[in-house]
């Protein structure tokens, strides 16, 4: 009976260990299931968001990610206003309602900027590039994975922070634990109560990466809804 409870304890540690599994191990096996032939680093290729908002007309964008080229397009249409920002290698350059050289009365009036094109360069490119972008320099991931319940499912937690010079807020991404799919990612701002959660939904693969065809907003203080953004890879 001793040597049965011995073995006994020997195989639940040898169990209890094989279930343990780091942040990078998560991580790498997450982005096995998304980018399963490592398209995202060359990736280049055409999206189609429609944004849907809450007591608002939707928001078409029709947009390009270059990476080899270092290119960025996002054209998007709201009721009779059309936005254009390009930035190519640095350069950016932007046109309202086809009006490529808009005055400075027309920037301010519609808030066109080369940061607000970085912006969105920025938003595009992290967001459908997730969870590859955790690779990012500047990223730092935390070893420990957490389980934890979310609307009624328990998912594998990677909590990841960003250096001084990348950003501030704390993000957590949830991943089905059978296989390794993103399905939910949270941030943090400083305030306790402050940041968003994410429901991610559908699967849209676009040059062999499979991306999130829903993403549904939701502050994380009251549950309130934001809007939801559905990809599409053709218009």
């Amino acid at each position: 009976m001793k040597k049965l409870f011995t073995f006994l304890l020997l195989f639940i540690s040898i169990i209890s260990f094989s279930q343990e599994i780091t942040g990078n191990q998560l991580l790498e096996k997450a982005i096995k299931f998304h980018d399963p032939n490592g398209n995202w680093e060359t990736f280049k290729g055409e999206l189609f968001v429609t944004m849907e908002m809450p007591k608002s007309s939707p928001r078409k964008s029709r947009i390009r990610i270059n990476l080899p080229e270092q290119y960025f397009l996002v054209k998007a249409v709201k009721d009779t206003i059309v936005t254009e920002y390009a930035i190519h290698k640095g350069d950016c350059s932007m046109a309202i309602n086809g009006n490529t050289n808009p005055s400075e009365e027309l920037k301010k009036k519609h808030s066109l900027s080369c940061e607000r094109a970085n912006l969105y360069k920025n938003y595009y490119t992290y967001l459908y590039g997730l969870p590859m972008k955790l690779k990012d320099e500047g990223t730092i991931i935390e070893e420990k994975v957490e389980r934890k319940t979310f609307k009624g499912k328990e998912y594998l937690v990677l909590k990841a922070t960003y250096s001084k010079e990348v950003g501030k807020d704390t993000w957590y991404f949830y991943f089905d634990p059978k296989t390794y799919a993103m399905e939910v990612y949270q941030f943090f701002k400083e305030a306790k109560d402050s940041g968003e959660y994410i429901l991610l939904s559908g699967l849209e693969t676009i040059n062999g990466v499979k991306m999130p065809k829903n993403r549904a907003w939701y502050y994380n203080k009251d549950n309130g809804y934001l809007g939801t953004d559905i990809l599409s890879a053709k218009k």
